[in-house]
């Protein structure tokens, strides 16, 4: 069983996941000043589908 499949099996670890992706958004907008927040956003949005935790798609149990 892959790292994946953990998170996606499990909410806790997806609440995590998301905590420390809105953290890792927030620091690099701080840090650009903004600049690049569009960029910024779109990034995480693509890796966040990419580890299943879309966020326009309700949570899975």
């Amino acid at each position: 069983m892959g790292i994946l499949d953990k998170l996606k099996g499990n909410k806790a670890a997806r609440d995590k996941a998301k905590q420390a992706s809105d953290a890792a958004e927030k620091k690099m907008n701080e840090r650009t000043g903004g600049k690049y927040e569009q960029q910024i956003d779109t990034a995480q949005q693509q890796a966040e589908r990419r580890m299943g935790m879309d966020r326009d798609r309700p949570d899975q149990q």
